[in-house]
């Protein structure tokens, strides 16, 4: 009997192994689980439960008929997106916005965060630190109020400069070819300081040791630098890249609608705006929803795909 009963433990399935396992977690943590609820809730309600309303896309939404009441028009909202030559032209503004600003804003934080940690004095660290981080904590109405102020043909710093030097005053933002720099400039002088925080954090992960044994060897600091620091917060840059590219079909709709204008639609309108124009105001909400399923599908596709890529040639990934 001892035998069979030491032999059926041991031919007990997997999967109510885990149960077991999992069930005895929850009781262990209960109070845990208790404080992770609310947010999980909440991420369910918000996130989750709005989804159905996708289905708008291949509908043509009524609003006295309904959600379900209104009639199934399958894909003619994608038809009709694809060959419109404004939708071409707005989803090549928003990757190329998208791709300057992961070409040049995207290292700005790193650049940043290794600079500020080898800062030796304290005081002056975190006044640069309170310095850089402070425009995140404006809203882009106020943040954007101050870049069109600074780029005034009339009143503004910049063309009092150039007035200074010789120089006509220039319409910045009347001009498609400043509109798309100074919108990567704006993003990087409101977000690079916040998001050094996170290569701080990675930074200060680093085993100080290493960097004693290297200066024992004779490593001077930009040996250091590329041999210990960049190693060390390399897989923090590889997780918010992923991240990053994951979004390449999302502007931000506040910094684009404060700082553009009709005469810079060819080159400063995007995704987000479009939506707002022809949805919000337009009351064109199927081919809305079918906007924002498209956004969705390919960032979730790139997200995937540089996942891939780099669990294929790094040590971290998403999943």
């Amino acid at each position: 009997m001892k035998a069979s009963a030491h032999q059926g433990e041991l031919t007990m399935p997997k999967s109510a192994y885990r149960t077991g396992s999992f069930l005895m977690q929850i009781r262990k943590n209960k109070y845990l689980y208790l404080l992770l609820f609310p947010g999980v809730l909440w991420y369910f309600v918000y996130k989750y439960l709005p989804m159905y309303g996708v289905i708008i896309a291949f509908k043509e939404y009524n609003f006295s008929k309904g959600i379900w009441g209104s009639p199934w028009v399958g894909l003619k909202h994608f038809q009709f997106l694809f060959r419109n030559d404004d939708f071409l032209n707005i989803v090549k503004n928003t990757l190329l916005i998208n791709i300057y600003e992961l070409l040049f804003a995207f290292p700005v934080p790193i650049v940043l965060a290794l600079l500020l940690n080898e800062m030796k004095s304290m005081l002056f660290k975190r006044t640069i630190q309170t310095v850089v981080y402070f425009p995140h904590f404006l809203s882009w109405v106020v943040f954007g109020g101050i870049i069109i102020q600074l780029l005034s043909p009339n009143e503004g710093l910049v063309n009092n400069l150039l007035r200074f030097f010789g120089v006509e005053p220039i319409f910045f933002l009347s001009k498609s070819e400043y509109f798309r720099p100074i919108v990567i400039v704006s993003s990087i002088l409101k977000e690079a300081g916040w998001g050094a925080i996170i290569y701080l954090a990675a930074l200060s992960s680093i085993d100080v040791d290493q960097y004693e044994a290297a200066t024992i060897d004779g490593a001077n600091r930009w040996d250091k630098l590329i041999h210990i620091t960049l190693p060390g917060i390399r897989n923090t840059i590889v997780l918010m890249l992923i991240l990053k590219v994951g979004y390449l079909l999302d502007v931000g709709f506040e910094q684009i609608y404060i700082l553009y204008n009709p005469s810079v639609y060819d080159v400063g309108d995007v995704l987000s705006t479009y939506i707002y124009r022809i949805g919000l105001q337009g009351a064109q909400f199927s081919v809305t929803s079918a906007i924002g399923l498209f956004q969705s599908a390919i960032g979730f596709l790139l997200i995937w795909g540089t996942n891939r890529i780099a669990k294929k040639f790094s040590e971290v990934s998403l999943w």
